[in-house]
């Protein structure tokens, strides 16, 4: 939640002062435009074609995982070292950094799986102002031309991408301010990672430094205003390492269609950013966010997607540090007849995208991600940072959140709401007002006395709970979370080395210093039931204000020369710190399980690698239409940048929706990967029967068709967990040379089986929508209406109307005895739900096990059933021998749609006997249903129509 008036503690209204004022709007004066970034502005205002960098080829050294070149500025004469790698599933790797800093440039950890395995490099051409490297058995060609310094990658004939083509390499080295003869000292820790860094270049000077040593008067360039203290608003960061700032661009030919860099509120596509702001990527708090602009919100991924009918490839920008991505294009504002006209005539250019990434501190760390499918760049950023967590089974139903449940008494209440309405509901949520004074892992004695009791009510109805835990921590020398984190030194520092104080929701706060490993194991060891006052296996988590949010900080996030673990600025590692809350926290619940069970922790700040400790929503969106519509395409965004587990607040967080904008968000919002409605105090009451009895009963249809669903919402999690590709994810995706699909952002698939279009326009009485796939065909899944693709269909909707179509060739489980919890429902019989292609055909899969702990990893305790239909048999195997799990769930109904009337059923367990099944034909439109055929879900067997 973000800062907002109505908090009626004195503390919080001097926060809510000092950072909003009464107006329910984003006060753009409170964040900054790239105009004013001292170091955007500098890097923003290099001019194309005049790069000052000569790549030094003599210089080459070829060793068996990498090639080192140096280059040269050959204005300031300072050496920088350009490595490359070719990386094994068609990455490649480019890091540039200074040869002979002053001390050394932040290189971001922890975000990385594994060192990713390389190929091995060999020069294939050379001449004398370039050099051609092959880089592994995929063809991929990297040349590399001397002056001005400029890379291209090939494959075959094919320019893939181009790098420096634009001459807008920037790199401001490291070095002494004119008006100090005392360069600061590095720390220790700085001093064994300059070593580090010395040998991970190779020893390059003791193979004999090609460059020229930068003497005092080229190195030291005339500085603008800024460069080594900068102030906004009432703020001055005091910049002691002077300029730091890196930026390249990259040039796609080719592609017009560019996406990912999370998270904006900004259509799918992303747009050209000539005349305006770039697209920033610094994490922060932004108080009722606008929508369709570039400015920053709560998370960052710095992973940009190029698409065309041709291939797909990836940009990957590891730098955690505030960044700004420039985006043109040689077709932007051409109308659809000007590019006809240009290839009727034989002339135009080649549509061609150009990406420009800058970035305050740290190095150049790029992957090249060259897929060349779209699920194969998926597959390699998952390879990168890893893949979506398997969430326990609960944390995909409904969720139930306000700021905030009142008391024991009203949770109690809201509960028994859920009951009467049979409304199915898996968790309620409690938001800072449940802690004793927001001093977080405490209760509010008074509202929430008996808190284990209360979660133990919860338990027996199979049901449970979240708190909110938040990272900045009360000053109170009574608290015991704030005294020991002072006494152990873990903290942030200010450049003075105090502990960091600004305001939050308790007054004055200070803040865990996350990125030390020792206060993230602290951190961890604060979940465990004894540590955790009144906790239980089933209390779960969520980290909010962890961007981190700082109402009298500068831009409300923390200051930039605030002083980190390693000596380390948080200019340098801004990005990271809501990663760093996300992974200690799941880690604590992990550890509190004696490592047996699935950990569940929502988080709000997110950076690249996030998607392995949990979930993201959207933040603190407002009851309004638009902001209903933009969830979609936001989602998708976050999808693509491997943040599978994404949803936005139902509802609305702010103001107060009308029945119909809040059916249709319930609507929408059953069909994203996070399902929780959330609101803002000073709205209205708004549980779901709280808006009359036709109102509760569209709502309970939404969540109940999300539960019966929750077979293949799981699956396709697994398909995430195991594969890196999104839940939820943009037509193009499955039909990557339908060009109709690459602005599409509206309706979208999930996993590869369901294409839904939710209703996001107020008093819709029908929507357009487009179905995809040559050759392929789509069945309502309502009325079971077959339509062959592709065409645009336009489909009436009614209040019950959440337009939803199954593919044809696909097998969709669910379960249908539809009850008050997921864990109510896991020993419920399936129905399947064939869908036959236009070949007769059907093809889907089911994964099972106990839906909370590891020992579907650690123990191969899983079923992962395939199902086959072909040759009028549908068929039952397994997905995966090395999985074993005993469960009676059994098939209660096969549903397949498209069939044709048979003469007989008949079931073939895999002892071969035979049994006549009874079944039901609809010939208009043709449904087979067959009913009751028992065998177990675990088992082999085959359903014939004769």
């Amino acid at each position: 939640m973000a800062a907002a008036p109505g908090r009626r503690r004195p503390t919080a209204l001097l926060c809510a002062a000092l950072y909003l004022g009464a107006a329910l709007a984003v006060d753009r004066s409170n964040f900054k435009t790239c105009e004013q970034s001292g170091f955007c502005r500098r890097q923003r205002g290099l001019s194309p074609g005049q790069s000052p960098y000569r790549a030094l080829l003599e210089s080459l050294q070829l060793g068996p995982d990498a090639a080192r070149i140096q280059l040269i500025n050959e204005a300031t004469k300072v050496p920088l070292l350009l490595e490359l790698w070719g990386l094994q599933g068609n990455m490649t790797r480019i890091r540039i950094k200074e040869l002979n800093p002053l001390r050394p440039r932040f290189e971001v950890p922890d975000v990385l799986v594994a060192e990713p395995p390389v190929e091995r490099l060999e020069v294939t051409g050379r001449d004398e102002g370039s050099l051609e490297l092959s880089l592994g058995p995929a063809g991929h060609r990297l040349l590399v031309t001397e002056k001005p310094f400029r890379m291209d990658l090939l494959q075959g004939r094919e320019l893939l991408c181009s790098v420096n083509a634009r001459g807008l390499l920037f790199f401001e080295h490291l070095r002494q301010r004119r008006d100090s003869d005392t360069p600061r000292e590095p720390t220790a820790e700085e001093g064994a990672a300059a070593e580090g860094q010395e040998e991970a270049a190779g020893g390059t000077e003791e193979a004999g430094d090609q460059s020229e040593k930068p003497t005092e008067a080229t190195a030291e360039a005339a500085e603008e205003p800024g460069s080594w203290e900068e102030t906004f608003k009432t703020h001055t960061d005091t910049k002691p390492n002077g300029p730091t700032s890196v930026g390249l661009d990259f040039s796609l030919p080719g592609f017009e269609h560019v996406y990912g860099i999370p998270e904006h509120a900004e259509s799918l596509r992303l747009r050209t950013t000539e005349g305006g702001d770039p697209y920033r990527l610094y994490n922060l708090d932004v108080f009722q966010y606008e929508l369709y602009n570039p400015m920053a919100l709560y998370g960052s991924v710095p992973l940009l997607l190029a698409h065309s009918a041709r291939r797909t490839l990836g940009i990957f920008w590891l730098n955690a540090a505030e960044t700004w991505v420039d985006i043109s294009s040689n077709t932007a504002g051409k109308t659809l007849f000007g590019k006809l006209l240009d290839y009727m005539q034989g002339g135009g250019e080649t549509p061609q995208t150009d990406v420009r990434w800058m970035s305050e501190s740290g190095v150049i760390d790029v992957f090249l991600l060259l897929g060349p499918a779209p699920a194969a760049v998926m597959g390699q950023y998952a390879a990168l940072t890893g893949t979506q967590a398997l969430p326990p089974l609960f944390a995909l139903g409904y969720h139930q959140s306000r700021w905030n449940y009142n008391d024991e008494e009203d949770v109690a209440a809201v509960e028994r709401g859920f009951e009467e309405h049979a409304v199915p509901c898996d968790v309620l949520w409690l938001d800072i007002e449940h802690a004793d004074g927001k001093r977080y892992f405490t209760w509010d004695p008074s509202k929430f006395p008996r808190p284990r009791a209360m979660l133990e009510q919860l338990a027996a109805k199979k049901r449970k709970m979240v708190s909110i835990v938040d990272p900045h921590i009360k000053v109170d020398s009574g608290y015991r979370v704030h005294t020991e984190l002072r006494s152990r030194g873990f903290y942030v520092k200010t450049k003075d080395g105090s502990d960091y104080e600004g305001w939050c929701w308790p007054g004055s706060a200070a803040y865990p210093d996350f990125t030390n490993p020792e206060m993230r194991a602290w951190w961890a060891s604060m979940f465990a039931y004894d540590q955790y006052e009144g906790s239980t296996e089933t209390l779960f988590t969520w980290n909010d204000m962890n961007e981190p949010s700082v109402f009298s900080g500068p831009e409300v996030t923390m200051h930039k020369d605030a002083v980190h673990y390693g000596g380390w600025e948080h200019r340098d590692v801004h990005n990271l710190y809501g990663l760093y809350v996300q992974m200690a926290t799941a880690e604590g619940q992990i550890q509190r399980s004696g490592g047996q069970h699935r950990p569940f922790v929502l988080s709000r700040a997110f950076f690249a690698g996030s998607q392995r400790y949990g979930a993201v929503w959207t933040g603190d969106n407002t009851a309004e239409w638009e902001h209903l519509k933009i969830s979609i395409p936001m989602c998708l965004s976050f999808g693509l940048a491997g943040l599978a587990f994404c949803g936005a607040d139902v509802g609305g967080f702010f103001k107060n929706p009308d029945a119909e904008l809040l059916v249709r968000w319930y609507q929408a919002g059953a069909f994203q990967p996070f399902f929780r409605a959330h609101a803002h105090m000073d709205t209205a009451r708004r549980e779901p029967w709280l808006f009359g009895e036709d109102n509760v009963a569209l709502i309970r249809g939404a969540v109940r068709l999300r539960y019966a669903l929750l077979p293949f919402w799981y699956t396709a999690f697994y398909h995430s967990h195991r594969h890196g590709v999104p839940i939820m994810r943009p037509l193009w995706m499955e039909f990557p040379e339908d060009t109709t699909t690459f602005a599409i952002d509206d309706q979208y698939l999930i996993d590869r089986a369901l294409l839904v279009h939710p209703v996001t326009e107020q008093g819709a009485r029908g929507v357009q929508v487009y179905l995809p796939g040559k050759g392929e065909v789509w069945y309502d899944t309502v009325s079971y209406q077959k339509h062959h693709a592709p065409q645009t269909l336009y489909v009436p909707v009614t209040m019950s109307s959440v337009p939803l179509f199954q593919r044809g060739g696909t097998v969709v489980p669910r379960q249908e005895r539809v009850r008050r919890s997921t864990e109510c429902m896991q020993g419920d019989p399936f129905t399947l739900y064939v869908a036959l292609s236009p070949q007769g055909t059907a093809e889907g899969d089911l994964f099972l096990d106990d839906g909370k702990s590891f020992d579907y990893e650690t123990k191969a305790r899983f079923l992962h059933r395939q199902f086959t239909f072909a040759g009028n048999t549908l068929t039952a195997s397994s997905a995966d021998p090395r999985g074993s799990f005993d469960t009676p769930v059994w098939l209660e109904r096969v549903v397949i749609l498209g069939a044709g009337k048979p003469g007989a059923v008949v079931l073939r367990p895999a002892n071969g006997s035979e049994t006549r099944l009874d079944f039901q034909h609809e010939a208009e439109p043709p449904v087979l249903t067959v009913r009751k055929p028992g065998v177990r879900m675990g088992d082999d067997w085959a359903i014939i129509l004769r």
